[in-house]
Order: structure tokens, then sequence, then C-alpha cells
């Protein structure tokens, strides 16, 4: 087994932690926001593991795009013929950029949230830029591509 299928599996299974503990972020956000309920630190907890497993999961995924994926490699090897190839643009940039945008967004969210004085403000503020950076991340993994859903070793 390659350092790029162990990267690989890690990338794609931390992916479901991430769009699952990211929606339950999401829903209990907007809940919080319209029932005007207060941020706890179970809250907190939850929006900061999101942060991690995206952080995480972004690091992982820059090894795999520097490094280790053929994509990436054969890509940069001739990269206006990539640019051509609808395949190898959206892996060379599309996939890496709109994440690295995703993430962005929802350390704004964070950073914004922490520093909202009302429980009303933090709800609504990752509300918002939480599900702004989902939609991103759920536009740019392959659906398409059913054998990379639920990759195994």
């Amino acid at each position: 087994m390659s350092a790029y299928e162990i990267f690989l599996f890690l990338h794609s299974w931390i992916r479901w932690f991430i769009l699952i503990i990211g929606l339950v972020v999401i829903f209990k956000s907007f809940a919080g926001w319209q029932g005007n309920k207060p941020y706890l630190k179970g809250d907190n907890g939850l929006s900061a593991g999101f942060m991690g497993l995206l952080h995480l999961n972004l690091l992982i995924g820059l090894v795999l795009y520097v490094f280790l994926s053929p994509y990436t490699q054969q890509a940069f090897g001739d990269f206006g013929a990539a640019m051509k190839d609808s395949y190898l643009r959206f892996w060379a940039v599309e996939h890496i950029l709109v994440n690295i945008i995703a993430v962005v967004v929802a350390q704004i969210g964070r950073s914004k949230a922490k520093k909202a004085v009302s429980d009303l403000a933090k709800h609504k503020t990752q509300a918002i830029w939480y599900t702004i950076a989902l939609i991103l991340m759920l536009s740019r993994i392959p659906w398409a591509e059913s054998a990379r859903l639920f990759r195994g070793l």
C-alpha cells in the first residue's frame, strides 16, 4: 500500500465526518439563532471540532496535491493541456481552490462567532458562514464517481 493510497483513504473518509459534524453545527446554529437559545460550551466544542477536521483534511489534501497525486503531477506536466481536460482541471484547480476558499470562509465564520458578544450573534454567524462553507465543499466533491465516495484501503 502506497502513501498515496493511505492519504487518499484518510482524505476521503475524513470528508464524511466533516459533512456530518458540519450539518450538526449548522442545524444547531440555525436552531439557536431562530430559537434565541444560549450558546453552550458544547456548541463551541462542535464548532472547534468542525474546524479541526477541516484543517486536518486540508493538510492531507495539500500533501496529496503537492507530493502524491498522479492527477496533479500529470496536470503540472502540461498545465495548458490540463486546463482543456475537464477531469484534470477539476483535480488540478477547481477541487483544491474551492475547498481552500471553503476552509477560509469557515475559519472567518468561527473567528467572527468567537468575537460576537451575544449568543444570538454567535449562532447566526456560525449558521451563515458554515452554511456557505459547506455548500462550497459539497460543490467540489466528485459525486459522479461513486467509487470515490466510500473508498477502501
